[in-house]
């Protein structure tokens, strides 16, 4: 076994069977008490983990470790209208999910500071009892024959460092080392439709790696602090296994994100937070590329070949605190975000319905001595459902595909401070 592949599976052994499909298929923060307060981060770090969302945010937080998991239960689903009659599918015999995040912090001196950290990305997971894509086959055939989902993981092993500029000041670099995992199923009716047949469907899973960076500045001014992150596209390998479904012959990288970030104390007992974030899921051939050129004659798995039709989207987040005494602190948080799938590209997204638009969050954290802390937060997601329009292409007999998202989730952690 190729080194590698260790160092990949090494990276998602406690990650194995970690899927989420919120902002996109993009978790909403990292960290618990950032996912307490819906995500925002950019300018309010709380721990080891801002090297996930602005790296400068080294510079703020303590010397810390920092071991937390999240357990995540999506409800995700489909529908088919043809003839007048709909059709229900149920996306869910795969019901439980485990994200667990590791985040070390520790002051070089006065102006240098570094950390490492240990996530899941997000990712995408559907799995379908009942094949939706069965009632397209022709008859007697095997292409549709069995359940039906995709399996998308995704982990990050991201060392970090930050620079103090002055007192008020800090810029962060962190190198995102990514290896992700993908598996399709009960997929082969598209086979027909693809440049190579033999890899589109059913082969298992495949791996990649890939690496990008992400910089950070973060300033404080008096009760206000700002900050702002960018994230370079994460050039990743091809999936080789399935260089017949994904554009460009199994490419799959990892789109590039930007934000922005605000929080105040108004008091200092209360801190306040907004972030907005945008996702360029558009830039990503394989995840941007509209489905639509596929019945006009360019097959699955050609250069800028069809794709999942996802748009760009931007998220808003906000989110505080409020600290009852020495030893507690309650959180809570908003989020809103466009959903990338439009109407007219829901037919194959039965297999990836990231169409979350809002978050409620909550949480508390809870000093057990001078080193140590316990935080826990609460993560709902609303169900959103896009309904098609002109979705089913007329070979496949006309109609409409609908598809609906729903989550929850409950994420823990402990802490230990180093003196």
């Amino acid at each position: 076994m190729s080194t590698t592949r260790i160092l990949g599976l090494t990276l998602l052994s406690a990650l194995t069977g970690t899927a989420g499909a919120t902002n996109g298929y993009f978790l909403p923060g990292y960290g618990t008490n950032s996912k307490a307060e819906a995500g925002i981060g950019i300018a309010l770090p709380q721990d080891a983990l801002t090297v996930a969302t602005n790296p400068a945010g080294l510079s703020d937080v303590a010397d810390a470790l920092s071991v937390g998991l999240e357990i995540f239960r999506p409800s995700r689903g489909a529908s088919l209208v043809q003839g007048g009659a709909t059709t229900e599918f149920d996306g869910n015999d795969t019901k439980t999910f485990y994200l667990p995040e590791i985040g070390f912090s520790r002051r070089l001196g006065d102006q240098w500071s570094w950390g490492i950290a240990l996530y899941g990305n997000g990712g995408l997971d559907t799995d379908y009892a009942v094949n939706p894509f069965a009632r397209f086959a022709p008859p007697g055939s095997t292409v549709a024959k069995g359940s039906a989902g995709v399996n998308l993981q995704q982990a990050f092993l991201t060392p970090a460092v930050s620079y103090k500029l002055g007192e008020h000041q800090s810029l962060g670099l962190s190198l995102n080392i990514a290896y992700q995992r993908f598996e399709a199923k009960g997929v082969g009716l598209f086979a027909g439709f693809s440049s190579d047949q033999t890899t589109v469907s059913n082969r298992g899973f495949d791996d990649s790696f890939g690496a990008g960076v992400r910089l950070g500045w973060l300033g404080h001014f008096d009760y206000v602090t700002l900050g702002a992150t960018w994230q370079s596209k994460t050039k990743t390998g091809k999936f080789k296994k399935y260089a017949g479904l994904f554009a460009d012959q199994g490419g799959f990288d990892i789109p590039e994100t930007y934000g922005v970030g605000i929080a105040v104390r108004p008091t200092p007992s209360l801190t306040l937070g907004l972030d907005w974030q945008r996702i360029l899921y558009a830039g990503i051939g394989s995840v941007g590329d509209p489905i639509n050129s596929l019945f006009l004659g360019v097959p699955l798995g050609a250069s800028g070949g069809p794709g999942f039709g996802w748009q760009n989207i931007s998220a808003v987040k906000l989110g505080g605190s409020y600290q009852i005494n020495e030893a507690v602190v309650v959180r809570l948080g908003v989020s809103h975000s466009e959903q990338p799938v439009p109407s007219s590209q829901t037919f194959f997204n039965i297999l990836a319905p990231g169409v979350i638009k809002d978050h409620l969050t909550g949480g508390l954290s809870w000093k057990l001595s001078d080193r140590n802390e316990f935080n826990v937060a609460y993560i709902h997601a609303f169900k959103n459902t896009v309904n098609g329009s002109g979705s089913i292409p007329p070979a496949f007999g006309g109609g409409e595909a609908n598809v609906h998202l729903e989550e929850d989730s409950v994420a823990i952690s402990l802490s230990h401070g180093f003196k």
